[in-house]
């Protein structure tokens, strides 16, 4: 189980609207029910992230993360999203690095 940490401003509203696109590109390529997200305040992601597999940001990635980070924004815009989402994927791929895991 892929654990993502999704993360923006408030940690409610617009990492929402990126989680839609994020859960349908997950669902598409046969991840549906292989994953769990976890929304939260930007603030929060350096903190969080060392119980996750990676990190989607609709902001900046904070210092000191502890997992990879994705951007996000492309995501919420629903624009230039291939990059991000080939990120995702490789991303969904590789072995599980949270400490839950380990």
């Amino acid at each position: 189980m892929k654990r993502i940490l999704l993360a923006c401003g408030s940690g409610f509203a617009t990492s929402t609207a990126a989680r839609t696109r994020l859960e349908r590109l997950l669902n598409e390529h046969g991840y549906e029910g292989r994953y769990e997200i976890h929304q939260c305040k930007i603030a929060e992601a350096a903190r969080l992230s060392d119980s996750f597999d990676f990190l989607v940001a609709t902001m900046m990635a904070p210092q000191h993360l502890g997992c990879p980070y994705v951007n996000g924004i492309p995501f919420l815009l629903g624009e230039n999203m291939g990059p991000s989402e080939r990120q995702v994927l490789q991303l969904m791929e590789t072995p599980s690095c949270h400490l839950g895991t380990k």
